[in-house]
């Protein structure tokens, strides 16, 4: 694990708590924006941050995410324009840890190796390559391991024993859990957890990895509902970017949603039947 994330995750157990973690695209609704929605993220109690690369054809988000990433592409935004942007964030907080969600393609284009080069020297901690599978990350791994960034991997429940042996054996960072089957998307209601517990604890078992839920993570609800099945941190995206498209008071809205998530990742309790 990145020094960043190590020393995060052990300040919020030391203190009981559990990690927030908003999202948003990078670029989205522009360059000076986007810088000006991740500033707010870190002010109003971020343990980390999860930035996504825009990409022309993101297979694991929803459509309130997929339309922010193509109006980007759309402006003109490169891979180059994402790591400047990282650049600049890192001067806003120096020990905040930054993960980063991107398509292999993301990283194929740049090259591999150059890919977490850069990713290195602004000062990302995580990468969390949405459709690369487990089964090929060894081509990946090593890579970014000599450059200190840690490969994030993402597990739902249907995701096979076998496969979650191998997650756990190579993952680093945290594992990104997936609430829901589906893609990302703001669901109102509070998700089935029914099969959440088994998994967290199937997981807990095979690795001391802090394990960070998303997808339908929109709410304070939400948010407790997850945190007290035993997650170890919530993620939320596609509601940052609907109040940032629609909202009057955008960092106004950005600050009550946050300051509620962030409240209840401080005060929520997982219940120990569930795991």
């Amino acid at each position: 694990m990145s020094k960043r994330y190590q020393t995060r995750f052990d300040k919020l157990e030391k203190d009981n708590q559990k990690a927030f973690m908003p999202f948003t695209v990078l670029g989205w609704p522009n360059k000076e924006e986007s810088l000006s929605i991740i500033k707010t993220m870190i002010e109003s109690g971020a343990s980390a941050l999860e930035l996504g690369f825009p990409f022309s054809d993101p297979v694991a988000d929803g459509p309130v995410i997929a339309k922010a990433a193509f109006e980007t592409l759309e402006s003109g935004f490169k891979t180059a324009d994402a790591f400047k942007l990282i650049a600049d964030v890192r001067k806003l907080d120096a020990e905040i840890p930054i993960g980063i969600l991107v398509y292999y393609n993301n990283v194929l284009a740049v090259g591999v190796e150059s890919f977490f080069k850069q990713a290195k020297e602004v000062g990302i901690d995580g990468v969390l390559i949405a459709d690369l599978p487990v089964e090929t990350a060894e081509e990946v791994l090593p890579i970014a391991k000599a450059n200190d960034v840690d490969l994030i991997f993402i597990v739902s429940p249907v995701t096979t024993d076998e496969r979650l042996a191998k997650i756990a054996t190579i993952a680093g960072g945290f594992i990104y859990l997936v609430s829901r089957l589906g893609v990302t998307g703001t669901d109102k209601s509070a998700n089935n957890l029914s099969n959440l517990g088994g998994l967290i604890g199937k997981l807990k078992n095979q690795t001391p990895l802090p394990i960070c839920a998303g997808f339908g993570v929109s709410s304070k609800q939400t948010a407790t509902a997850l945190l007290e099945v035993g997650v170890d941190g919530v993620i939320v995206g596609s509601r940052v970017i609907e109040i940032v498209r629609n909202a009057k008071d955008v960092h106004g809205e950005l600050r009550q949603l946050f300051g509620e998530l962030e409240s209840s990742c401080r005060e929520t309790k997982a219940k120990a039947s569930t795991i």
